[in-house]
């Protein structure tokens, strides 16, 4: 076995380990809002955000592209897979540190980062600072702020659509119809996280003269990325599942169901129009935060948020240095 051969599947390997703890840690973003109306009893809840991240895999095309080949250029040979290998490694051990502390953070913004702080230390490696700034910071910056307003306003418009409807009929209808919002969260986050690891694959099977196309994504990589994105999903990550959907404001059906419509239409514009690599734990949060805020504005646990919020900013550079210092131990290996 060539020394090409066993750097592209240490990194085909560590992808997948990524898209499984993007799985249980992002399990949260598809369903917590379900399970805490108990619209949805949690494992069937886990099954649908399951089917539908493997059905979304298969939508996510343009953002794989994205990720493999807009970010970062990379050193030439076998090198190139050790940035790499550094920069998912990095991504994994920020997703359990925060999964460990209940902190719905960013999947997405952690591989991000973990590339570009391994790219930093490789001789020959150039981050496209341009794209970083145009496709991760600024849609980092205006999805939540998106989600919020939006969600804030949605609500407004179920309020007011609904101002003469009995509660318990309500509440009833609407977690019925969080069946249907859940559903298209699930698909929405398979569009958007199982890509990313898709455009990791990739990457690696360019830069290990695999392949000669750089955006070309092989049949497997579908399967396999959606694969694991759905089993981690279905194992469930259940310390931000409750951070989500109980500790940042106390949710009923019909803010369930605003939070999942709003936060899905902002995924599915962004993966099939924009084809950007947006967060998913940003949108929904900032769209529960935006549904709760039409109560008043106490409603929402500002401390929590803050502290959310707090881990979103030290994603990316928390990443990256995690990935700085894996590269420079794993270097001479590569």
């Amino acid at each position: 076995m060539s020394p090409e051969l066993i750097a592209v599947l240490a990194v085909i390997v560590a992808a997948m380990a990524f898209d499984y703890t993007n799985g249980f840690h992002d399990a949260a973003n598809a369903i917590a809002t379900s399970i805490s109306t108990r619209a949805l009893t949690p494992r069937v809840a886990l099954a649908l955000a399951a089917v539908g991240n493997f059905v979304g895999a298969h939508f996510g095309a343009g953002v794989a592209k994205t990720v493999g080949d807009g970010l970062v250029t990379l050193p030439p040979g076998v090198v190139s897979l050790g940035v790499v290998f550094a920069g998912v490694l990095g991504a994994i051990v920020w997703n359990l540190i925060t999964w460990y502390f209940g902190l719905p953070s960013s999947s997405s913004h952690a591989l991000f980062g973990g590339l570009v702080g391994a790219t930093l230390f490789a001789a020959d490696g150039v981050v496209q600072w341009g794209n970083i700034l145009e496709k991760v910071i600024i849609p980092m910056v205006l999805s939540p702020v998106v989600g919020l307003v939006l969600g804030f306003l949605v609500m407004l418009a179920i309020l007011w659509l609904f101002r003469k409807g009995q509660p318990g009929k309500l509440n009833r209808g609407f977690r019925w119809a969080q069946t249907a919002s859940a559903a298209a969260m699930s698909v929405g986050h398979g569009m958007q996280d199982a890509a990313k690891t898709m455009g990791i694959i990739v990457l690696a099977l360019y830069t290990g003269g695999y392949q000669s196309d750089k955006t070309h994504i092989p049949g497997w990589v579908f399967w396999t990325s959606a694969t694991m994105l759905a089993l981690g999903t279905y194992s469930g990550g259940w310390r931000i599942i409750r951070t989500l959907g109980r500790k940042i404001i106390d949710l009923g059906p019909p803010e369930g169901f605003a939070a999942e419509t709003v936060a899905s239409a902002v995924l599915y514009f962004n993966a099939l129009v924009l084809k950007a690599p947006i967060s998913t734990t940003h949108t929904i949060t900032s769209a529960i935060m935006g549904v709760g805020a039409t109560k008043r504005l106490s409603a929402v646990r500002w401390n929590v948020a803050g502290n959310i919020v707090i881990a979103w900013i030290i994603t990316f550079p928390a990443a990256a240095l995690i990935a700085c210092l894996t590269y420079l131990v794993i270097r001479p290996l590569f």
